[in-house]
């Protein structure tokens, strides 16, 4: 009895979380998988940066949304699919849809560009996820980190990546590096810059010397598309 009461109370609370209507918006408008800074949450919530953040720390405290860290920005976003199932499911109730999320990053930057030293922008972003499909990477120990599985050593061992002389370097081996382009995550640490080297010495896309935007070339998409099924 005092389980079923604890759950009551649990989803009570979810409930109250959910049912402010400015926390509503912030959480709606990350339903489409993209992540959002307070100062976005505050303006779509039509709400004081002051009291977005409140709203915020009251959808982290019910394990509805997640921060990451990113630099010097924090980033926010739904805690998990089975947040965005109860969404979904409200909308259908409520009738509603939603807009999708438009970046406003030039275009040049956002199709490819560098992150620090690996590949990020929709070219990056579109990498990420193939390699989580096919099974290439999976979840490490710590958040946000990839190992690379025995099908992804076979795949990066053809494009002449050494993973256990890229995983013995001083540095992150591989995780998820939020984009802030797409919102979505592209592929950082060792693994990341490994790539990235691969394809510029391989001349699939070449660099600015003046900014960070990466030109695909005509080989780079035939290339992409014969190795990872992607399509730019």
């Amino acid at each position: 009895m005092d389980t079923e009461l604890d759950t009551d109370r649990a989803a009570s609370s979810i409930a109250s979380a959910i049912g402010e209507p400015a926390r509503a918006r912030m959480l709606y408008c990350l339903l489409d998988n993209h992540a959002r800074t307070s100062t976005e949450l505050a303006v779509l919530a039509e709400v004081s940066p002051s009291t977005a953040s409140v709203h915020l720390n009251r959808l982290k405290d019910a394990h509805l949304v997640k921060v990451l860290v990113q630099g010097k920005h924090r980033y926010y976003r739904l805690a998990g699919d089975d947040v965005a199932d109860v969404l979904e499911g409200l909308s259908v109730l409520a009738g509603t849809a939603r807009d999708t999320f438009v970046p406003n990053t030039p275009n040049r930057l956002r199709a490819a560009r560098t992150c620090y030293d690996h590949m990020a922008g929709t070219l990056g972003v579109l990498l990420h996820d193939r390699f989580r499909t096919m099974e290439w990477l999976s979840a490490g120990d710590c958040d946000n980190s990839y190992d690379v599985t025995p099908k992804g050593i076979k795949m990066f061992q053809s494009l002449n990546i050494d993973v256990d002389k890229t995983r013995a370097l001083r540095r992150r081996f591989a995780f998820a590096c939020l984009d802030w382009s797409e919102r979505r995550s592209h592929l950082g640490g060792a693994m990341g810059a490994a790539l990235l080297k691969v394809a510029l010495q391989r001349k699939w896309v070449t660099q600015d010397l003046d900014s960070r935007a990466l030109s695909i070339t005509r080989q780079g998409r035939r290339e992409l598309w014969n190795r990872f099924g992607v399509r730019v």
